[in-house]
């Protein structure tokens, strides 16, 4: 592949040398600087200067030659490095250029990203090329390399051939393997998926798990078989059982696990005074929980939370760069890093006025400037979610007596099916309702009840799924097929419909689950989307987890998937998908 994660060539190199030697003027000069050295874990004053999209030079000497150079005055300010995100899921209704854009704005300036939706849906020539292109954004944007579809798929040994998976594993801007979700399987004897965890340390790169819950032997056993990291501790405890097993230790603060501030709290009465194993991720969060920030948000409770100020802003930054070992490209304000700098007004206040991303400004006094990029996603591979066969009533016929139970945002559990399915309206004085998943081209669709959705919607359709499949929710036959009238019109996306008229509608365009609209209208529609939802009786925290998660086999207790409704537990379909 074309991409390497050095990106300057000789001629590139020799430049930067001819600028430190003052032949040539930097691009720009960033001169009374107090900035956060990370080496001597202090502020330190002096001067940057930048060539193009690196740091050349970081010290009290200011150059000779600035013909042509911008030249800012930091007086008073502070600079720190760039944000990381090393756990970011860049398709929850938004998409990786959007969140990218917004992210940076705020002072994110590198996405290490989820790889599913691009593995799954695109060729692989065609995906990695696609990685390539996004990381000319002034974001950063890495990767990791799934080793299972997180589902029970009809075709996912040869989505995770041999082929697909070391072209991904061994691509310079995939930075790990994981997240594990499949773990159970390799502690069970699955030995495809050891095989693919040892080839990725045989080329130097970490693997993350995902391991909510796990007892301190479970712990011990995956990090014997080469996990390096998590991000599942809700609570201090589960953090520092992390942490003493040697794991790098993620501390989340999410959309449906927002549990940093109880867990800074954990660790500060536990008296921790090293927080260098420790980092921030906002675990793919859907769209409205940004509002507040990004890994800015997270810096900013740290220090709300007795954290040492250093240390909050090196769980943003450093402390990742070196679990990844690029700490020698980003992480840090030094030489020979991508010019990836924050420039903040108060110390403690991380959201900063000013962001340089690869040497540019995205932000310049609270002012957007980042960069206007069109990008032709069908050329890489990534269409709309087009529809060409028809849903007809005789696609809604419900006689399965196991239904579906919500017990919470993404738990399922069985139960026995109480209500007459064969009504076209149910009731809305109870929260049971017809559930149907079909095959995106058609072919084969699940049927049952879901219980604890919703009281009162009537005709919900979604393409926004794990495994890209179709989803009807309601009471109401009659709107349901409206809803998958909408869907299809508009190729993809979320409707909501009742007594015939379409209530909420929320296209995206992109393989049905993500939209071109910017970060801003993405979370306004997220939250009209929410709210019309939470009215009609949703009772949980997040309908947007609901529905991606309903076939993640990496949840308990049963999930709807491709092969039908599947024990988690069990490992076994207890009712197949039916054909068409």
């Amino acid at each position: 592949m074309a991409a390497q994660l050095f990106r300057w060539t000789k001629p590139m190199l020799r430049e930067q040398l001819s600028v430190i030697r003052e032949e040539k003027p930097p691009t720009k000069v960033l001169k009374n600087a107090t900035y956060l050295s990370s080496p001597r874990k202090d502020w330190l004053k002096g001067n940057i200067w930048i060539y193009e999209d690196r740091i050349v030079y970081v010290g009290k000497d200011f150059p000779a030659n600035t013909k042509n150079t911008e030249i800012v005055d930091c007086t008073d300010k502070y600079i720190v490095p760039g944000y990381i995100e090393p756990h970011a899921h860049p398709f929850q209704l938004y998409n990786p250029h959007t969140l990218a854009e917004y992210a940076s704005k705020r002072g994110t300036t590198t996405l290490i990203n989820d790889n599913m939706f691009f593995f799954l849906n695109i060729e692989k020539k065609k995906a990695l090329t696609l990685i390539e292109e996004l990381d000319q954004l002034p974001t950063s944007m890495f990767w990791w390399c799934r080793y299972d579809a997180q589902t029970e798929m009809e075709e996912e040994d040869s989505l995770f051939s041999p082929s697909n998976m070391k072209a991904w594993l061994d691509h310079p801007l995939v930075l790990q393997g994981g997240e594990l979700t499949g773990w159970p399987k390799v502690m069970h004897g699955d030995d495809t998926i050891l095989h693919w965890m040892q080839y990725t340390k045989e080329i130097n790169k970490p693997i993350e798990g995902h391991l909510p819950g796990a007892s301190e032997r479970t712990l011990t056993q995956l990090s014997v078989l080469g996990v390096n990291s998590d991000h599942e501790a809700m609570t201090g405890e589960e953090a520092l059982r992390r942490l003493d097993l040697g794991l790098i230790t993620s501390l989340r603060y999410s959309s449906i696990r927002p549990d940093l501030p109880k867990i800074l709290e954990d660790l500060k009465e536990s008296e921790v005074k090293d927080y260098s194993r420790f980092i921030f991720t906002t675990d793919g969060s859907t769209p409205a929980f940004y509002k507040n920030g990004v890994i800015d948000n997270m810096i900013a409770i740290a220090i709300e939370k007795g954290v040492p100020v250093i240390d909050a802003y090196e769980m943003a930054s450093y402390n990742v760069a070196r679990h990844y070992s690029i700490d020698d490209q980003i992480g840090m304000v030094a030489p020979g890093r991508i010019a990836h700098l924050n420039i903040l007004d108060d110390m403690e206040n991380p959201l900063p006025s000013s962001v340089l991303a690869k040497g540019k400004w995205v932000l310049y006094e609270g002012e957007c400037r980042y960069p206007d990029k069109h990008f032709s996603w069908e050329e890489h591979g990534v269409y709309p979610f087009l529809v060409d066969w028809t849903l007809t009533e005789e696609d809604l016929t419900f006689s399965m007596p196991m239904g579906l139970e919500l017990v919470n945002s993404v738990i399922l559990k069985p139960y026995q099916v109480t209500v007459d399915a064969t009504q076209d309206v149910l009731s809305s004085e109870h929260d049971e309702s017809y559930f149907i998943m079909i095959d995106r081209h058609g072919k084969w669709r699940i049927n049952t009840v879901i219980k604890g959705f919703a009281t009162n919607v009537q005709g919900f359709a979604t393409t926004y799924s794990n495994t890209g499949d179709v989803v009807l929710i309601g009471k109401s036959k009659k709107d349901m097929l409206r809803a998958f009238k909408e869907l299809k019109t508009h190729n993809g996306g979320m409707f909501l419909v009742e007594n015939d008229e379409v209530v909420m509608s929320m296209p995206l365009t992109l393989f049905g689950a993500m939209s071109l609209e910017c970060m801003e209208n993405v979370m306004e529609q997220h939250e009209q989307l929410e709210q019309a939802l939470k009215e009609r009786g949703y009772p949980h925290d997040d309908p947007i987890y609901s529905v991606l998660f309903f076939s993640s086999t990496h949840l308990p207790y049963i999930r709807v998937t491709q092969k039908g409704i599947y024990d988690v537990h069990k490992k076994s379909v207890l009712f197949p998908s039916i054909m068409r």
